[in-house]
C-alpha cells in the first residue's frame, strides 16, 4: 500500500495532541495551532472528503484560566480543568471552521459509548448523521466527567476506535514529533522512518515513553498501539506534527505512514475485536484451537477445558488456548456459572442430560472474530 491511500482517502480521522495546541505545560491554548488544525481540516473538505477531529487539550487549555503550571496528578482537579477548557476549546474552533464556512459539532465521549453495543451504535449513527450533514464533529474524551475506571487513558486510542466505527479510509495523528524514529528523536542518530509495512517491523526499536511537553497523556507507545489497531482493522495510519501536516494530507513524503493489512469487517466485528471490554475467559483444548482458526467454525462446549471470570449470556470472552494465548473473542452464549458442567461434552449429550437448550454452540461462528 502506497501513500496514495493519503490523497484518494474519502473519509478522514484527524487527531490533535495536547502538547500540538498548548506548547508547552501550563501555556494557554495557542490560537495558531487552532487555526493551522483547521486549515488542515479545510483542506481535506475542499477535495471533497469527510473528516473527523478528535481532539486532545481541554484539560490543558484550563491549566492557564486557574493559574495552574502544571497538569495535575488529582482526578478532582483534571475534571475542573477539563470544565474549564473545553468551552475555551471548542469556542476557538467553532470561530476558526466559520472562516471555512464550516459548522463543528463538540462530540464528548467516554469508553462507555464505545465497549457497550447500544452506546457503541449510537455514537456511530450520531457521527455519520453529522457528516452527511456537512458537519465537521470534534471529539473528544469526556474528561470532565470521567473517572479512572471509564477513561480512555490517551486519545491516541480513542481516534483509532473512532476510525473503525465510522468506517475511516485514514487515520491521521498529529502529534509533536514530526515521525516515528528508530530511537528517541533526542538521541544521536535517530533515523525518521517514511514507511511502516508491518508494526511486526518496529517492534525492537526504542520507541520512548510519554510526550515531552508534559500536557498529553499518551506518546509515542500510544500512537504505536493505535495504528496496530487501524491497520489491522483496513484503515492505514499517517503520523506527522501540526507543521507538516497541510503537506503530508496532500501526498508529501513526509511523516510516517503505516500500510493497512487486515480486512474490512463488519461494524459488529470491528467493535468485537476492538473495542468490547470481556468479561471472562474459554480455554480451549489443541483440537478446538485448530477448528477456530483453521476451518471458522462455531465453539461447541466439547471443547472446552476451563472457564475464567463471571459473565452473562452475550458478554464478550476471550477465547485461549492451552497456554493462555489469545486467539479470539466472541459472544457467549451461557452464563459463566452454566459452563462448567458442559466442558468436554457434546451438545447431543447435553441435551439429552439438561435440556434442549444446551444442544447449541458455546459462541457461534457469527459471534466470534479471529486475533492477531
Amino acid at each position: 500500500m502506497s501513500r496514495s491511500a493519503v490523497t484518494s482517502a474519502k473519509r478522514v480521522v484527524i487527531k490533535i495532541g495536547s502538547s500540538s495546541l498548548t506548547g508547552s505545560a501550563g501555556s494557554a491554548l495557542d490560537s495558531q495551532a487552532v487555526s493551522q488544525i483547521v486549515d488542515a481540516v479545510a483542506q481535506l473538505r475542499s477535495r471533497g472528503a469527510e473528516v473527523v477531529l478528535v481532539s486532545s487539550g481541554a484539560i490543558a487549555a484550563g491549566l492557564a484560566p486557574l493559574g495552574l503550571t502544571t497538569r495535575p496528578k488529582d482526578l478532582a482537579t483534571q475534571q475542573a480543568a477539563a470544565s474549564v477548557g473545553q468551552g475555551l476549546l471548542i469556542a476557538k474552533y467553532n470561530e476558526n471552521f466559520s472562516r471555512h464556512n464550516l459548522v463543528s459539532s463538540q462530540v464528548l465521549l467516554t469508553t462507555e459509548d464505545v465497549v457497550r453495543r447500544s452506546h457503541y451504535q449510537n455514537a456511530q449513527q450520531t457521527l455519520n448523521k453529522l457528516l452527511s450533514l456537512g458537519v465537521v464533529p470534534i471529539i473528544n474524551e469526556n474528561d470532565s466527567v470521567g473517572t479512572q475506571e471509564i477513561r480512555f487513558g490517551d486519545n491516541d486510542r480513542l481516534a483509532a476506535l473512532v476510525s473503525l466505527l465510522i468506517g475511516a479510509d485514514l487515520l491521521v495523528l498529529v502529534s509533536d514529533v514530526d515521525a516515528l524514529y528508530d530511537a528517541p528523536p533526542s538521541h544521536a542518530g535517530a533515523k525518521a522512518i517514511s514507511f511502516v509495512d508491518h508494526i511486526a517491523d518496529i517492534e525492537n526499536f526504542d520507541i520512548g515513553g510519554a510526550g515531552s511537553a508534559g500536557v498529553g497523556s499518551g506518546g509515542m507507545v500510544t500512537k504505536i498501539e493505535a495504528a496496530r489497531i487501524s491497520t489491522g482493522a483496513g484503515t492505514p495510519m499517517l503520523l506527522t506534527s501540526l507543521t507538516n501536516a497541510a503537506n503530508a494530507l496532500a501526498g508529501a513524503e513526509v511523516g510516517t505512514f503505516f500500510a493497512s493489512h487486515g480486512t474490512r469487517s463488519t461494524s459488529r466485528l470491528l467493535w468485537l475485536a476492538h473495542a468490547s471490554t470481556p468479561r471472562g475467559r474459554l480455554i480451549l483444548d489443541a483440537g478446538a484451537v485448530t477448528a477456530i482458526l483453521e476451518r471458522g467454525v462455531s465453539l461447541l462446549p466439547a471443547g472446552v477445558t476451563a472457564v475464567e471470570g463471571e459473565f452473562i449470556a452475550g458478554d464478550t470472552v476471550e477465547i485461549m488456548s492451552a497456554d493462555k494465548k489469545v486467539i479470539a473473542r466472541g459472544l457467549v452464549a451461557f452464563d459463566s456459572h452454566e459452563i462448567p458442567q458442559m466442558l468436554g461434552r457434546s451438545t447431543k449429550e447435553l441435551a439429552a442430560t439438561l435440556g434442549a437448550e444446551y444442544e447449541r454452540e458455546l459462541v457461534h461462528r457469527d459471534d466470534l472474530v479471529l486475533l492477531g
